[in-house]
């Protein structure tokens, strides 16, 4: 059921820190929900029109696309998907197949940093089921030569998937929140003409509609740094875009010295390494989520050739070793760093 609580601590909850910037107290009425393997919330501020019916659709929306689109229930589309691609094409629902093909448009831009038709090399890796494992070399040769959207043939017109490669499986993981939170931020623009929210996966993903009111500047989040819990990066502000980070904080495990996460290069089928944590601002949570996960895995030089294309995309990125983070195309509106120290 939703909560009424004001904005200030309602942020603080929702990132464990209070945001760096005060904050209007504004009331807020809080709904939450645990959905793929995350809990999700929606804020409203109090006096929304419907405001709780509005929340309870939200994520009755959610529970309906984690049904559609995890590899956790056999029953999924995904899944059977999965389990039928290989052998003809397979007409999907529209929405899904609109969610593949943006995938494979994101893949293309990020030079291949971001698949999410890499089932085979997440199970080679034990993280399928939180098990983080290295595979013998055989082992992670056949998960690649099953890894890869160039081996999904789309047909728009006949709205079909195929797989061209027996065992290959998508996983939707490291898009499929942000998309949730852009389905929901419609619905709730759509049917409930909300023009004020801010909803969130897992603090990970996020997504505004609009503005707090009093804030014209934006609904502050605090970006927390990945390995010091008492530490913020910085503090974003978002009107209308949304917010995705990257980091190997939880699903990593060591071996001969080195820190193995489960954000996995598509490349070379080795988890990433040379970044600790990667936030980016997208007009679409989808994209937002989809580029921090193409940008911990490209690395710095490669993020900053990518943002002097696209304007629209902000980024802080903090590299290993490196005590504060770098920041691309963010304004002084969108963005505060916090102090040094």
């Amino acid at each position: 059921m939703p909560s009424p609580d004001l904005l200030g601590p309602a942020l603080a909850a929702l990132l464990g820190d209070e945001p760096v910037a005060p904050v209007v107290d504004v009331a807020v009425l809080r709904a939450s929900r645990r959905a793929m393997a995350t809990a999700f919330e929606v804020l409203l501020p109090f006096g929304s029109p419907l405001a709780q019916p509005a929340a309870e659709a939200a994520l009755d929306l959610i529970d309906g696309l984690e049904d559609q689109l995890t590899v956790f229930r056999d029953q999924s589309e995904v899944s059977r998907l999965n389990t039928t691609a290989a052998e003809r094409p397979v007409e999907v629902a529209a929405n899904l197949f609109d969610l593949i093909e943006f995938s494979a448009h994101v893949t293309r831009q990020a030079h291949g940093a971001f698949d999410i038709a890499t089932g085979a090399l997440i199970k080679a890796w034990g993280f399928y089921r939180r098990q983080g494992r290295v595979p013998t070399p055989a082992e992670r040769a056949a998960a690649m030569s099953r890894t890869g959207t160039r081996f999904i043939a789309l047909d728009r017109d006949r709205r079909t998937v195929r797989y061209l490669r027996n065992g290959l499986e998508i996983n939707l993981g490291g898009i499929g929140k942000g998309y949730a939170l852009d389905r929901t931020a419609e619905l709730l623009a759509r049917e409930w003409r909300a023009s004020s929210a801010l909803l969130h996966g897992g603090s990970s993903s996020v997504r505004a509609i609009g503005t707090p009111p009093g804030q014209p500047r934006g609904w502050p989040v605090t970006i927390k740094h990945p390995w010091e819990p008492d530490r913020r990066l910085g503090t974003v502000y978002l009107d209308g875009t949304a917010l995705g980070t990257s980091a190997a904080t939880f699903q990593h495990f060591e071996y001969n010295g080195r820190k193995l996460g489960h954000l996995l290069d598509p490349r070379t089928g080795w988890p990433a390494e040379g970044i600790e944590q990667a936030s980016v601002v997208a007009p679409t949570a989808a994209e937002a989520d989809a580029l921090s996960t193409a940008f911990f895995v490209l690395g710095v030089e490669p993020t900053a050739r990518f943002c002097r294309t696209r304007p629209d995309v902000g980024v802080v990125i903090l590299p290993t070793g490196r005590d504060r983070p770098l920041t691309f195309n963010l304004s002084p509106k969108t963005y505060s760093p916090s102090p040094p120290g």
